[in-house]
C-alpha cells in the first residue's frame, strides 16, 4: 500500500477536491497522482506557500513552506508606514 500524505492542510488544500492520506495499491498510480497534486497545489492555489514532494518508503509526503517574496506582492495588508512591525 502506498500513501499521499500532505504535512500541512492550508485552507487552499481543504477547499480543494484533494484528500489526505490517499491510499493505493499501485506505486505507479500513487507517484502521478501525487505529483499531479503538486502541480496543482504550486500553480493553481493563492501562491502563499511552495510545495515540495519527497518519497519516504511506501508515502509520498507533501510539504508546504511560504513562498519567499520577490518584493512585487503588498506585505500583508501593511501600508509600510512602520507601525506595524
Amino acid at each position: 500500500m502506498f500513501t499521499i500524505n500532505v504535512d500541512k492542510e492550508c485552507g487552499c488544500f481543504k477547499r480543494s477536491m484533494y484528500e489526505n492520506n490517499q491510499d493505493f495499491h499501485d506505486k505507479d498510480a500513487a507517484l502521478i497522482e501525487a505529483q499531479s497534486m503538486l502541480d496543482t497545489m504550486n500553480n493553481e492555489f493563492c501562491q502563499k506557500h511552495e510545495f515540495a514532494l519527497a518519497e519516504n518508503g511506501n508515502t509520498f509526503q507533501i510539504s508546504m513552506s511560504a513562498r519567499p517574496q520577490d518584493g512585487t506582492e503588498s506585505s500583508g495588508g501593511c501600508c509600510g508606514g512602520g507601525h506595524c512591525g
